[in-house]
C-alpha cells in the first residue's frame, strides 16, 4: 500500500513538473507581460498629462478635464488587459474557454440591449470632455435647457439656471451645444431710433457712450475689445435699427451690456434723440371732390 501511494505521489510530482515546465513558465510570462503593459499604459498617460498641461495653471478646468479623461482611459485599459490576460492564463491551465467566451458574448449582448442609453451617455460624455466643448462655469444651452455649467461628467451634464434650478441632462440627449462664454463673450445691441433722427449723429453718440464705458475702471477690465458699431441694420415699422456689439470677458457680457444700455438711455435723453415706441399712422385719404354740375 505504501509503495503504491509512493508511486502515485511520484507520478503526480512528475506531472506537476512537466506541466510547470510546459505551461507554468507561459503563465508566469503572460502575467509579467500584462503587468509590464499596464505599467507602460500608466507611464504613457502620465507623460501625456505632463506634456499636455505643461503651460496650464494648477487647478485649471483643462487640468481637471484631462485628469478625468486619463482616469477613464486607465480604467478601461486595465479592464481590457486583465480580461485578456485572465483568458490566456485560463487557456494555459487547460480549461476550455470557448463556453466562457460564448457566455460572455451572450451576456454582453443582453447587457447592451438593456443599457443602450447608458452606453450612449458615456460615449457622448467622453467626447464632450475630449473635444473641450464646454467647461465648468460656462453659460450654455443644451437639450432645450440653459444655465451655468456646474459639472461635466461622463454620464450627465449639470446646469444651474437663472432662477437657481438645478438641471441634470443625460449626455446622450445633447444634440447641439450653444456655448455663450467660451474664451470670450459678446453682447449685441439693436438700437432703435426714430426715422427723423440723423443716423450719423446717433452713431456718434453711441460711440461716445462706448468709449466712456471702456475707460471706466469699474468695467474696462471686463471689456476685451471696444464697442464696434456695425451700422444701420434694418428699417422696422417704427424705428431705424443700428446694430453694435462689444466683446467682453467670458460671462461678463450681460453686466457690461446692461450698463451700456443704461448710459445710452441717459445720453439719448440729453441729446434729445427719440427712442420710439410702436405706433401707427392712419391715413384717411384725400377728401372727395364735389361732383361737377
Amino acid at each position: 500500500m505504501i509503495n503504491k501511494l509512493t508511486e502515485l505521489a511520484r507520478q503526480y510530482s512528475d506531472q506537476m513538473i512537466k506541466w510547470a515546465l510546459a505551461h507554468g513558465m507561459r503563465v508566469v510570462l503572460i502575467i509579467v507581460i500584462f503587468a509590464v503593459l499596464f505599467l507602460l499604459l500608466r507611464f504613457a498617460l502620465r507623460r501625456f498629462i505632463k506634456f499636455y498641461l505643461q503651460r496650464e495653471e494648477e487647478g485649471s478646468e483643462k487640468e481637471k478635464r484631462v485628469h478625468t479623461m486619463t482616469r477613464v482611459l486607465s480604467v478601461l485599459g486595465a479592464i481590457i488587459l486583465f480580461v485578456t490576460g485572465a483568458m490566456m492564463v485560463v487557456g494555459e491551465v487547460g480549461i476550455d474557454i470557448k463556453p466562457v467566451i460564448m457566455s460572455v458574448g451572450i451576456g454582453g449582448v443582453a447587457l447592451g440591449f438593456g443599457a443602450q442609453s447608458l452606453v450612449k451617455d458615456v460615449i457622448s460624455g467622453f467626447f464632450i470632455l475630449f473635444e473641450d466643448q464646454l467647461r465648468v462655469g460656462d453659460v450654455v444651452q443644451a437639450a432645450g435647457q440653459g444655465g451655468v455649467v456646474e459639472s461635466v461628467g461622463l454620464r450627465v451634464l449639470v446646469l444651474r439656471d437663472l432662477a437657481g434650478n438645478r438641471i441634470i441632462i443625460p449626455n446622450g440627449e445633447i444634440k447641439a451645444v450653444v456655448n455663450m462664454t467660451y474664451e470670450y463673450s459678446r453682447y449685441v445691441f439693436d438700437i432703435g431710433v426714430a426715422y427723423k433722427e440723423d443716423v450719423d449723429r446717433v452713431i456718434e453718440v453711441v460711440k461716445k457712450v462706448g468709449a466712456g464705458l471702456s475707460a471706466d475702471p469699474a468695467y474696462k477690465n471686463d471689456i476685451r475689445e471696444p464697442l464696434e458699431v456695425l451700422g444701420l441694420d434694418r428699417f422696422d415699422d417704427s424705428a431705424v435699427v443700428i446694430k453694435a456689439r462689444i466683446t467682453t470677458r467670458p460671462i461678463k457680457q450681460w453686466v457690461v451690456g446692461r450698463e451700456f444700455n443704461r448710459r445710452l438711455k441717459k445720453a439719448f435723453d440729453e441729446a434729445g434723440i427719440e427712442i420710439p415706441f410702436p405706433h401707427r399712422t392712419i391715413y384717411y385719404g384725400d377728401a372727395p371732390k364735389p361732383a361737377a354740375n
